[in-house]
């Protein structure tokens, strides 16, 4: 068939390789990620401080709420600084003219610049899943960027499962691309819509498309191979223009190739730059509180963004570090806006010890290192584990350097009660509350206070607030924002028979406490669940009453005021 490329001018094309966001479309496939209107919005305006190129904010016309998300960015409630708005949606239906089609329509009806089209290049689904004659489907795909073209819109075309079309039917996938080209369309994206691509493969397509195809060649790759960042970073070094990713690498299944991860690769490591300079220490915030908008845990072992990226466990990378922070680090985890973490374990060494002291402003001997190194691998021999827990950590430091005297602690847990009922299968919400009675001295003062709450660990904090009083106003702030538990495994061997402990097994509880500005987290550990999570909960109320002196001596100062302690 003939292709005649529409005459309409078009804003020009940014140079060089383009970062674009698929978050609010592609990324919203992933199980359990619902975001509204609002959500939709605020997530773009991050992609946007971190200066992606495009962001696409979903399909117009498939369903409400993208429509009214185009409809309040056209309103002028998402001012864009740098990336340009994609709206997204497919080729016109068969049978049907471009500018009769209500889905076509809804795309011009987004009022965006830039249009991404998708269709279908492996002739197997044209087959299959379209129904319609192969023929049929390229007139669908020339008719739909040419009247988008023809509109003045730029427009990009996404080539749906392509490598495997190219793979199975080679000739037909590229007779479909070319197609697009010749239409009008100013970037083919090579989509590896199933995940299954191999980087061997990558390299040669792409490389071939970008020497045939009279555009831009772009890259969409999903994560099911585990391969998606690799074929990426592979196929702009064939010569691809335009990169496609998610926040995180959320998706559909495994996912979509993690955006974040492209581009500290390709600015850092292949020094392109892809977003302008001091952007990319914005990265860590940034995918932290997407993660947080889209309902999904902060990533931990994430490259560059990971609460883990930069951590180090082993006493010798610590020893290591203590005199080159880079022999263990691949960059500077500030270029990035993340920062080095030693982890205290029974693995570590005093050099751990030492240097987690200096991270905290503290200064502490050999003799200091060595008493606390000691007390932190008696503890993790009966299941403690301070890892995830630097709260409870710093307590520990604190106390057996003796930097934190029986004295100067702002409470003391004397005793407490629990009584818990249930059985009814909670026909009746609230039923049955569970109810606390605790005792705790502070200053010298036995203090008694009663809570109930919903379960053990809420009567038990609703009781500790009662009995203190407002002694501590910061801690009117604090409340519990995780809440883990684990059941730890026995020794088989134990002669006491421990390792089938079962219902009477140790239990480790983590808790994070937030004020609404710093996060911290605490450990308990006890065959009792109920004081497992009392240790934890204590260790986080000491943390939230002592670190405002601690900030304050350390010259960071304290937003929660500077109240006296209660005691002395």
């Amino acid at each position: 068939m003939t292709h005649t490329a529409s005459d309409a001018p078009l804003p020009a094309a940014r140079p060089g390789l383009d970062l674009y966001d698929t978050t609010l479309r592609d990324g919203t496939q992933r199980e359990g990620v619902t975001l509204s209107v609002e959500d939709k919005l605020r997530v773009a305006r991050r992609m946007d401080e971190l200066g992606v190129a495009y962001i696409e904010g979903g399909w117009p016309g498939a369903n409400p709420k993208d429509t009214a998300f185009f409809a309040r960015a056209a309103e002028g409630d998402l001012p864009l600084t740098r990336a340009q708005l994609v709206a997204f949606g497919m080729t016109r239906g068969a049978g049907k003219r471009a500018e009769d089609d209500p889905l076509v329509q809804a795309l011009v009806d987004a009022r965006t610049s830039v249009v991404c089209l998708v269709g279908k290049s492996w002739g197997y689904h044209v087959d299959e899943a379209l129904g319609v004659a192969r023929e049929e489907n390229l007139r669908m795909v020339a008719d739909s960027v040419g009247h988008l073209r023809s509109l003045g819109k730029r427009v990009f075309f996404d080539a749906e499962h392509f490598f495997d079309g190219f793979t199975r039917d080679r000739e037909y996938a590229r007779e479909v691309v070319l197609t697009a080209a010749e239409a009008g369309a100013e970037c083919v994206v090579l989509c590896d819509t199933n995940g299954g691509a191999m980087p061997w493969d990558v390299t040669e397509i792409v490389h071939g498309l970008v020497g045939e195809l009279p555009c831009d060649v772009g890259l969409h790759f999903h994560d099911d191979g585990g391969c998606a960042v690799a074929n990426s970073l592979l196929g702009i070094e064939a010569g691809a223009t335009h990169v496609q990713g998610t926040a995180n690498g959320l998706g559909e299944r495994c996912g979509n190739a993690n955006i974040f991860t492209i581009l500290a690769d390709v600015q850092l490591k292949r020094g392109l730059e892809l977003v302008p300079p001091g952007r990319l220490e914005r990265i860590t915030e940034i995918s932290h509180t997407v993660a947080e908008l889209c309902n999904q845990a902060t990533p931990s072992v994430a490259p560059y963004v990971g609460h883990t990226a930069f951590s180090h466990k082993a006493g010798l990378h610590a020893s290591a570090l203590a005199k080159a922070p880079d022999m263990y680090n691949h960059i500077d985890p500030t270029d990035v806006g993340n920062q080095q973490r030693l982890v205290v374990s029974e693995l570590a060494g005093r050099a751990n010890i030492r240097l987690k002291a200096e991270e905290l402003g503290l200064e502490i001997t050999d003799d200091q290192a060595r008493a606390v190194l000691a007390e932190v691998k008696r503890r993790e021999s009966d299941g403690w584990t301070y890892e995830a827990a630097d709260a409870s950590f710093e307590l520990l430091l604190r106390r057996v350097a003796m930097l934190l005297p029986s004295d100067e602690e702002p409470f003391r847990s004397l005793h407490y009660r629990v009584n818990v009922s249930g059985g009814d299968g909670g026909a009746l919400p609230g039923d049955g509350p569970a109810e606390a009675i605790l005792a705790v001295e502070v200053g010298g003062e036995r203090k008694l206070g009663a809570g109930e709450g919903n379960g053990p660990v809420d009567a038990l904090d609703d009781a500790f607030r009662n009995a203190v009083n407002g002694t501590w106003p910061q801690l009117d702030r604090v409340h519990l924002s995780d809440y883990k538990v684990r059941i730890l495994e026995a020794d088989p061997s134990a002669p006491d028979g421990s390792g089938s402990a079962g219902t009477d097994a140790t239990t480790r509880v983590l808790v994070s406490s937030t004020d609404g500005s710093e996060v911290w987290d605490t450990v308990g550990v006890h065959p009792n669940i109920v004081e497992a999570s009392w240790l934890a909960l204590s260790d986080a109320y000491a943390h939230a009453i002592l670190r405002v002196h601690w900030q304050d001596a350390n010259g960071t100062g304290a937003d929660a005021g500077t109240p006296e302690p209660a005691v002395h």
